[in-house]
């Protein structure tokens, strides 16, 4: 125990850094993003790129409890199977061995939890290059954008968690002394003590698509509240959740505790442990990202759990007028690109008035508008290496398959390109399709996830906000952006994303895209429209991961 009150002390500083920038909500982050051997290490790149392969065409161990079998089905749309064999074991064991290391966990305290979390995360900064390349051949996202989501922006949200979550534990007293006067009578005066206890055991369903980042918030929110954390990877993403929870077993050793606080649920491509370990009574938090279909499964069945989810949505953007044209076209061209539209933030439709907008060229025709964009999109993608990295490749035939057969859902505007992905032989990569639609066709209303994206003519701006604020009144959305010269419009706007529960980003044409998400800063969804439940990481993410136990006793003063 020793061990574990030295990482408290040793990360005091950072902790309070941290919880003064959750509620400053300015920049901030302790995790540089570069990927600069200055800043990690001048072997830092080829260390990580030597730790991945490591891993590749071998057995994958971790603490858990009897091992039932072994599965692995990843396959890297790069360079094909990763060939890494990961331990089975039964949902049952899981929550057992769960939840047999809940106690100590529990009497340890916020602040021994806390300084733990505080730890794993130094390390799993330590190890950014080695879960880049783990993430990039998992998900298909290019290397710099995979060391970013995968390493230090998924660290910054996992910090926000544990700050956000020490604050809502720190500020319950261990105990108080009650005592109220009686007048000419001896006061009445109590000892009284406070207990955070857990809720229990807590899953986390972790996705395909960005494995960390969707991981650590919840998988942090739970550790410092003091519920024991089982991730259920997805099975094309094994990887980098396997190294993090090999950092957080190595740690929880160290610091007395049993590693298997924390443990990983694998699966291969036809094997499913998910739906057993969400029903099982004893798992009461639940964290998913992922699709509808599941994420409705969960609510309709998994009510013994508190659950948070972020399912589909459909994010949109209005242009009612620009200021700068050039700056703004490459701005969406970027947005519309990064990681071939497999973002749940990434825009999927561009209303526009069908009269046209005003912009700092003059006046342009909604045609003129939507081949500006389109353009600006093909130029930008002109050069193989830099569409390569800001593409990716797609990993999930099904959104291949989405892809090809989304040219009949409009007039086609932008033909998807497929093209080689420069240095990895039989691999490649898809441009976006854009397609024109009218505002009352039902297809943009509808998530269409991959580098499918709409541009919707409406009849003018009010048109434009009244199907927005009804679209995401039925289907969700994590973001919402608007073009405007006129603050009336930016005002209505506004008030659209406040009634709606949406986030709403306005006249974006520098480097802030609208499918960024800052932490410290941005909340990630709101928890307030039907694309998610919760926001990432506000006070109620983490209230409801644990209760305050009091006892009282007489005493004498």
């Amino acid at each position: 125990m020793a061990m574990a009150e030295s990482f408290f002390d040793k990360h005091k500083s950072l902790l309070e850094q941290a919880c003064q920038a959750v509620q400053d909500r300015g920049h901030w982050t302790p995790y540089p993003e570069i990927p600069s051997g200055k800043i990690y290490g001048e072997n830092a790149k080829a260390e990580g790129l030597t730790a991945y392969q490591s891993s590749l065409n071998k057995a994958f161990s971790l603490q858990g409890p009897a091992v039932v079998g072994h599965v692995g089905a990843e396959v890297s749309p790069y360079n094909g199977e990763l060939g890494i064999q990961y331990d089975a074991y039964r949902s049952n064991d899981l929550v057992a061995a769960a939840k047999h290391a809940l106690p100590e966990w529990r009497d340890a305290g916020p602040e021994i939890r806390t300084g733990v979390c505080l730890e794993i995360l130094e390390r799993l900064n330590q190890r950014s290059f080695e879960i880049g390349n783990a993430t990039m051949h998992t998900t298909g996202q290019g290397f710099a954008m995979a060391f970013q989501a995968g390493g230090p922006h998924a660290q910054d949200r996992g910090l926000e968690a544990v700050a956000t979550a020490w604050l809502a534990t720190s500020r319950v007293p261990a105990d108080s002394l009650w005592n109220k006067p009686q007048g000419k009578h001896d006061p009445l005066v109590m000892s009284k003590r406070y207990h955070i206890v857990p809720k229990g055991v807590a899953l986390v369903v972790a996705c395909s698509t960005f494995p960390t980042w969707n991981t650590y918030p919840g998988l942090f929110a739970s550790l410092v509240t003091g519920n024991p954390v089982i991730i259920k990877a997805h099975s094309q993403a094994v990887l980098p959740v396997a190294i993090t929870v090999e950092v957080c077993q190595q740690v929880l050793s160290e610091a007395g505790f049993d590693p298997k606080l924390v443990m990983l649920a694998a699966e291969g491509s036809e094997v499913s442990i998910a739906q057993s370990l969400a029903v099982h009574e004893d798992v009461r938090i639940i964290d998913y990202t992922g699709g509808n279909s599941f994420g409705d499964w969960l609510s309709a069945n998994a009510t013994q759990a508190a659950i948070y989810k972020e399912q589909a949505g459909v994010n949109t953007i209005l242009i009612d007028s620009i200021s700068n044209l050039k700056r703004a076209a490459q701005n969406l061209a970027f947005s519309l690109s990064l990681y071939s539209g497999q973002m749940c933030t990434t825009p999927q439709a561009l209303l526009i008035p069908r009269g046209g907008i005003n912009t700092d060229e003059g006046h342009l025709s909604f045609e003129e508008v939507s081949s500006r964009i389109c353009v600006t999109i093909s130029k930008f993608l002109s050069d193989p290496e830099r569409a390569a990295g800001v593409l990716g490749a797609i990993p999930n035939p099904v959104t291949i398959q989405r892809l090809s057969e989304a040219s009949n859902l409009g007039k086609v505007v932008l033909e998807s390109a497929t093209c080689p992905l420069p240095g990895f032989d039989d691999a490649v990569y898809h441009t976006p399709l854009i397609l024109s639609v009218e505002g009352a066709d039902d297809a943009w209303q509808q998530e269409q996830f991959g580098p499918i994206s709409f541009i919707v003519a409406v009849d003018d701006t009010d048109q434009g906000l009244a199907l927005i604020s009804n679209a995401v009144a039925g289907k969700g959305a994590i973001t919402f952006g608007v073009y405007s010269t006129d603050e009336s419009v930016l005002d209505r706007a506004e008030q659209v994303a406040i009634e709606q529960g949406v986030a709403l980003s306005c006249n974006l044409d520098a480097g802030v895209f609208v499918n960024q998400s800052a932490a410290f800063s941005d909340f990630h969804a709101t928890g307030n429209n039907p694309a998610a439940n919760a926001a990432l990481t506000d006070p109620a993410f983490v209230a409801g991961r644990f209760a305050v136990v009091q006892s009282r006793r007489h005493t004498s003063v």
